[in-house]
Order: structure tokens, then sequence, then C-alpha cells
């Protein structure tokens, strides 16, 4: 475990987690904000890039989990991503709707401010959203956040415009 909130714990995912991160990343609903559901070789390489950031970093997307009775739920965590010229450390929730407006999205968002703040000691955290991603704009806002900046990512073959919020110690 690296951390833990009132309802959840964070870990590092581990390779018992596919099956979890498949039912996530592979539904087209959960993933509307990136055009569509991932395929068998796109989870792949996203559960790859998590493995590699926390031998990079010492963090990236942790597993989400329940503490009553240990089920993944999602994963939410800390990813240094691009805003402009600058690499900065990003908060990212992505969860199984099952578990959606339960409010677990936001408390792993704040959990996880918390840690960048008092253990990673970054002085400002951001969230970098897509437009269109209102529930997870919401969660920004109740974690602290403003909005900054906008962003466009590309991806997918496609110009996604991505609204960025930060908040700072």
């Amino acid at each position: 475990m690296v951390f833990e909130s009132e309802r959840l714990f964070f870990r590092e995912m581990t390779m018992s987690d596919y099956n979890d991160l498949c039912e996530i990343l592979q539904d087209k609903q959960v993933m509307y904000a990136y055009e569509h559901a991932f395929s068998d070789a796109e989870v792949k390489e996203w559960f790859e890039r998590q493995l590699t950031r926390y031998k990079e970093y010492g963090f990236g997307l942790w597993a989400a989990v329940l503490k009553e009775n240990g089920k993944m739920i999602g994963n939410i965590g800390i990813t240094m991503q691009k805003f402009g010229d600058l690499q900065v450390p990003e908060i990212g929730y992505l969860l199984n709707k099952n578990y959606w407006h339960k409010g677990y999205a936001t408390e792993g968002a704040i959990a996880c401010r918390d840690y960048a703040f008092n253990v990673l000691k970054f002085d400002k955290v951001y969230s970098i959203i897509r437009d269109n991603n209102f529930p997870s704009q919401a969660v920004a806002k109740r974690n602290g956040m403003q909005l900054v900046g906008k962003e466009i990512k590309h991806y997918y073959n496609m110009n996604m415009p991505h609204l960025v919020y930060m908040t700072q110690v």
C-alpha cells in the first residue's frame, strides 16, 4: 500500500489487476472522453506505461481499492504530463462505471493532492481534463482546483480540447 483515504487504499497495480483494468479501459461508456474503448493491445501498452512510471518516478496511476472488500474499482494517481512547455504533476482518475457517483473519484483525488504536497513535495498539482468531461471537471473543482488554461491533445488522430485545472500549497 502506498497510502489510504477513508474508504480506499492505493497501491501499485500488478498483473492480478489486469482483468479489472480491462473491464474499465475496454468499456466505451467509461472511455468516452478518449472517443473509444481500448483494444487489448492498448490496455497492455497502458498497463506497461504505469509500471514504467512506478520505476521512473516512484508514482503513477495506482490501483484504487475498496477497503471493505479489496476490490480494485479504478485507478487514481499522479503522472507527469505535458502542459505547454512544462512537465507537470497531474492528478488523474478513471473508475469502473459501477462506482461512479459515490464520491470515490473526489476522495481519491484529494488523497492524491495531499500525497503530492506532503510526501512528494510538489508545490502545485494539475488535472488536465477533456472539455466535455463535466464530471471530472467537477472533481477537480472539489479538489480545490481552479481553471488555469487550455491545451489541445492529439490523440487517436483527433485534436481534443482539454481544460487545465491547478491547485497549489
